[in-house]
């Protein structure tokens, strides 16, 4: 079975006291929870504090972002090599990127190979817009943004998809569990298409998008969908590690 995956992106919240005091508060509430792999992702200003707070827990770090280059003349930019220092993960393509940033498919295929240089496991976040998913057009969308961020990608289970439609980012408004296994199983097909069954099949798929206590229940009864990447949510230590808790107990009573 593949292990399920709880990762929270804190997006720019959360200066350095917060996140300690988050961390505080988290860490004993996981204590004793095994078979979840638990991230968080917080702004780069707090990794380093946090680094030092989860070592030797089941807690780990991730970024929010990354440039492909390892150093240079790059003001403002965060290289591959300095956060292999301080985490193990790192969210590439996701959609506020992608809309805010102007990043394209050939940027983030970039990263993607940059950051498996490192031995960073990337958190590669694809989904489709409203316009998109109501003119019917998601799976042209995922398959796309998949087989160029993957472009020239080695076949390897070492990394975690998220689908996370942008329509349902900070909106408050979920896919419902069976949208979201759906396109979470055309993913995989189409990961089967790129890396053949026996890689895909071991690729953990998460979904992401207004995932609350609530909601998270019904969508990690879905067979395909491996976990979720959380948001607003992940700001809050009892919700996020509730659904942590949540997570253990549903994809182990299995």
């Amino acid at each position: 079975m593949r292990t399920p995956v709880i990762a929270g992106n804190w997006k720019m919240n959360n200066c350095v006291q917060e996140s300690i005091k988050f961390i505080k508060t988290a860490l004993p509430m996981i204590e004793g929870i095994l078979g979840v792999e638990i991230i968080l992702c917080p702004p780069f200003t707090a990794l380093h504090a946090i680094n030092k707070m989860v070592f030797n827990t089941s807690l780990k770090l991730g970024a929010q972002n990354m440039y492909f280059e390892t150093k240079g003349a790059y003001t403002g930019e965060i290289s591959p090599v300095m956060l292999r220092e301080l985490c193990d993960y790192v969210i590439l393509g996701h959609s506020e990127r992608r809309l805010y940033f102007q990043e394209t498919d050939e940027l983030i295929n970039k990263k993607i190979l940059s950051a498996f240089e490192v031995k960073l496991i990337p958190i590669f976040c694809v989904g489709e817009r409203l316009i998109e998913n109501e003119s019917g057009q998601t799976q042209n969308v995922i398959y796309k943004q998949l087989t160029a961020g993957l472009k020239n990608v080695t076949p390897s289970s070492n990394i975690i998809i998220a689908y996370e439609p942008v329509w349902a980012i900070g909106t408050g408004k979920a896919a419902t569990a069976i949208e979201a296994n759906e396109t979470i199983r055309l993913i995989r097909e189409t990961l089967i298409q790129l890396w053949g069954s026996l890689v895909a099949k071991q690729v953990r798929i998460l979904y992401g998008g207004s995932i609350t206590p609530v909601n998270i229940a019904e969508l990690l009864r879905q067979p395909e969908l491996d976990g979720g990447l959380v948001g607003g949510a992940s700001l809050k230590a009892r919700d996020f590690t509730d659904i942590v808790s949540l997570a253990y107990k549903i994809k182990h009573a299995r």
